[in-house]
């Protein structure tokens, strides 16, 4: 199962600098606000999770300070970028033995909610997916060229490294 995840997070780095760079290659679209706030959105969650999985304490004020509305998006990519590498780091070291412990994910309150380490971390993935879906929808809308993102394709192209 880690290295299925490894391969998840690997995808996700790819593919998260493959729409950075159709983003910033169509004019005016970083200005856009529901560009922008969908990008600082699944960023922020990367972070926020990171945190969880690696069992640190979740700091609210370290997420806006990286990712709030007033943070340019120029520092928002440099901020995700540094994100993934601690990604990489963290996945790199992760035993197997520790996929199966639990995790309070503590923005679900009433009740309260508790999953695996393994599920959070493919809830990652899956959300940052969803996520840059929607984001490649809006740059078509605004006149850009989405690229495939698929994690297949990844695969099939040898898993290359993202270029950011």
């Amino acid at each position: 199962m880690i290295d299925f995840i490894r391969d998840l997070f690997g995808h996700q780095e790819w593919a998260d600098a493959e729409l950075w760079k159709a983003i910033e290659a169509q004019p005016g679209v970083l200005d856009d606000e529901h560009i922008g706030k969908r990008i600082r959105h699944f960023h922020s969650t990367q972070y926020a999770y990171l945190f969880l999985t690696r069992g640190e304490q979740f700091d609210l004020r370290s997420l806006t300070k990286r990712y709030g509305d007033s943070v340019p998006l120029k520092e928002v990519k440099e901020h995700a970028i540094e994100t993934h590498r601690e990604w990489v780091r963290f996945l790199s070291g992760l035993p197997e033995s520790r996929l199966e412990e639990k995790l309070l994910i503590p923005w679900f309150k009433d009740p309260s909610f508790i999953v695996t380490v393994s599920q959070a971390l493919v809830q990652v993935a899956m959300h940052s997916q969803h996520h840059r879906g929607q984001t490649a929808t809006r740059l078509r809308e605004l006149g850009g060229k989405p690229p495939t993102m698929d994690f297949v394709l990844w695969i099939w192209r040898g898993r290359p490294k993202p270029e950011w």
